[in-house]
């Protein structure tokens, strides 16, 4: 399988600590889980004030979010790898894992891994669906060695 990132650091706190591009590939690769013979993800890590107003112009919700998926859509169709974009909030990332009590590491995961199943159509909205999701979440963070992420409550 081959997958390309397309990193885009937006912050510039130089005590932010992020994952490597190795790291985001592996996440993005397991999440596929195979679905794919070659995909391309963007993903771009930003500040708290870019999250919140792209928070509020997709969503209509305010504030900061810890991760947002964009799937590609194209007008006509089309037959390219691009899966679509993560935009994920590495404050909120950072804050989220200390109140949660998790490694900062297996957070970063866990949103890449959850942003990335949205981009290939999987949700939360009913409760199957968070079923569903979940499950692959869980399985997925088994994997890497993780513990289950909502075993110390959902992310927001």
């Amino acid at each position: 399988m081959s997958i390309r990132i397309d990193l885009q650091v937006a912050v510039t706190d130089e005590q932010t600590e992020l994952p490597s591009q190795k790291q985001l590939r592996q996440w993005v690769e397991l999440a596929l889980q195979g679905r794919y013979k070659s995909a391309e993800v963007t993903i771009r890590i930003v500040d708290m004030a870019e999250s919140a107003q792209l928070n509020e112009t997709y969503r209509h919700k305010p504030g900061p979010t810890n991760v947002l998926s964009f799937p590609f859509e194209a007008d006509v169709p089309l037959r390219v790898p691009l899966l679509g974009d993560l935009v994920i909030c590495a404050e909120v990332v950072t804050r989220e894992a200390q109140q949660q009590d998790k490694s900062l590491e297996s957070h970063w995961a866990h949103m890449v891994i959850h942003g990335t199943l949205h981009l290939i159509g999987f949700d939360h909205l009913t409760t199957d669906e968070a079923q569903t999701m979940e499950g692959m979440e869980i399985q997925i963070m088994q994997q890497l060695g993780y513990t289950n992420p909502y075993e110390l409550g959902m992310p927001t």
